[in-house]
Parts: structure tokens; sequence; C-alpha cells
């Protein structure tokens, strides 16, 4: 299973990092780091399938895929900012991190106003 892999890493980059904190804090961050840029990226391409799948279903449900599109994006921001925002806090700058998450959520906002306008059209119409 992946995730014995994924946690595997983790412990041993936690360790490494502990390890050599008191000694070189610098190389401790870049540990912490580049281990969280290899699970991401491990993460990230088991998604494919995922994605193959909301595509398929979009296209029988007969859903435009701008749509699908859109809510790829939000999802996309929202695990990249938590990602830039956790390896700020773990750098001991919680005030970057702070705006990492107020940035991330104002381009949400901004990415759902399309489907926010399309949902009240919708219920526009359904209305007499």
């Amino acid at each position: 299973m992946e995730i014995f892999q994924i946690v595997s890493i983790g412990i041993i980059a936690s360790i490494l990092s502990v390890l050599i904190k008191n000694y070189r804090p610098e190389i401790s961050m870049y540990i912490s780091l580049v281990t969280g840029i290899l699970i991401f990226i491990f993460v990230v391409t088991k998604l494919q399938t995922v994605i193959e799948v909301l595509n398929q279903l979009i296209t029988k449900v007969g859903i435009d895929e701008i749509y699908l599109s859109i809510v790829f994006k939000i999802i996309g921001i929202a695990y990249i900012a938590e990602f830039g925002s956790q390896i700020c806090q773990d750098a001991g700058e919680g005030v970057i991190a702070s705006k990492i998450e107020f940035a991330a959520k104002i381009l949400i906002m901004v990415m759902a106003v399309p489907i926010l306008v399309s949902l009240m059209d919708l219920i526009i119409n359904i209305m007499p």
C-alpha cells in the first residue's frame, strides 16, 4: 500500500530532520521541504485516475466541462496553498503562512464566481 511508503518517507525524514536540526538548522529545513515535495508529487500522480473517472461521469451526465475544470482548479489552489502554508509554518514564518492562506481564499472565491452565476441563472429559470 502506498500509504506505508508515504508514512515511512515522512518518519525517516522527520528523524533525520530532528537529528540534524541542532547542528545545521538550514539543512533540516531543506530535508522537510524536499520530503514534502516528494510526498506531494507521489500523491498528485495518483489523482490522474480520479480525474479520468470524473471526466467520464461529466460526459455521461452532460454537464459543461468548464465547471469540472473550475472545481479542479479550486481544489488545486486549496492543496497547493495548504502545502505552501505548512512549509512556511515549519520554517517559523507564521505571518507569511497566513498570507498564503488568505490569498488562496480570495483566489478560490474569484474562481467560484462562474459557478455561482450559473447556479443563480438556474434558480431564476426554475422559479415562475
